[in-house]
């Protein structure tokens, strides 16, 4: 596969250019075993994982609630759309710190093209406005770094 996209690995650039997208819809995360409603579950999940317990899942609340699972801890989804290198270092930490500071939780999670952040549907707004202010800090500090011309 050609690369389309250039991998940022530097930590200001990562954040200055992390551009928060707040996607629409409810996620929930869920957790199953194989069982019937497996293939149906997988074909509608956004992201999964497999661990010891079972196979973990996000899901939209919608399909979540039509499969019959439990929809407790309502999510939002936002995106960064820089395209960050999985060996880049840093951005993981920054995000989930200036969240942590206004104490929303976040659920991180890096895919290849970019992270995502699970965040409490109620904490989605204040989450996308800290992440904003973090970027705009980033660029400042770049900005102020760079050689004069």
């Amino acid at each position: 596969m050609n690369e389309i996209h250039t991998k940022v690995t530097d930590r200001d650039a990562m954040i200055a250019g992390m551009a928060p997208v707040l996607q629409p819809g409810l996620f929930v995360f869920c957790t199953m075993l194989h069982n019937s409603i497996s293939r149906e579950a997988l074909a509608q999940a956004h992201g999964m994982f497999v661990e010891d317990e079972g196979l973990s899942l996000i899901l939209p609340r919608t399909e979540a609630l039509r499969l019959g699972f439990k929809a407790e801890a309502i999510m939002r989804q936002i995106t960064l759309m820089v395209y960050s290198a999985l060996e880049g270092v840093g951005l993981t930490a920054a995000v989930s710190a200036a969240l942590a500071e206004k104490g929303i939780p976040a659920n991180m999670v890096a895919a290849t093209m970019h992270d995502h952040i699970f965040v409490p549907a109620r904490f989605a707004d204040q989450a996308f406005d800290t992440l904003r202010a973090l970027q705009k800090e980033a660029r400042e500090r770049l900005a102020s770094a760079a050689p004069a011309s």
